[in-house]
């Protein structure tokens, strides 16, 4: 099975991951770009509150904004992730005040969220940019069980 014609939908969190990690970064960059892109990120972002560690993140209470960059026209997708109570909820539009901005290529984000990538390793490649709470951009990645690939 390819990057190119798998169904996000209808697979297992891990099996995407394991796609994810034999697919070369420029074979992913590829899809991205194309018409495929929105539904593999909206399919991402959504299962994150699935993967969301309630036990980890304690009374945290935040606003996360992910700027997935990286689109032919030079635009950035944008979300907005609401940390409160114990849960993590999507927002539909990304205009709370955040604690804490992720910037990352979109690449990265698949690879970062897939369990692929490191947090800490993006950012001291200069791929994953963050903005905010110190304390909570270090804590962040703890909150959210990646699959393993």
């Amino acid at each position: 099975m390819s990057i190119h014609d798998v169904r996000v939908d209808v697979m297992e969190p891990v099996e995407f991951a394991r796609l994810v990690k034999r697919t070369p970064v420029e074979e992913l960059r590829q899809v991205l770009h194309g018409a495929r892109r929105t539904e593999i990120l909206d399919h991402l972002i959504g299962g994150m509150p699935a993967a969301f560690r309630p036990e980890v993140a304690g009374r945290t209470r935040a606003v996360v904004h992910w700027r997935i960059g990286d689109r032919l026209d030079g635009g950035v997708d944008k979300y907005e992730m609401v940390i409160a109570d114990g849960v993590c909820t999507l927002s539909p539009r990304a205009d709370g005040t955040p604690q804490l901005t992720l910037d990352l290529a979109a690449a990265d984000f698949v690879r970062l969220v897939t369990g692929n990538a490191r947090a800490v390793m993006l950012v001291m490649k200069g791929k994953l940019q963050t903005r905010g709470d110190l304390a909570l951009t270090a804590r962040f990645p703890k909150l959210f069980a990646a699959p393993r690939p």
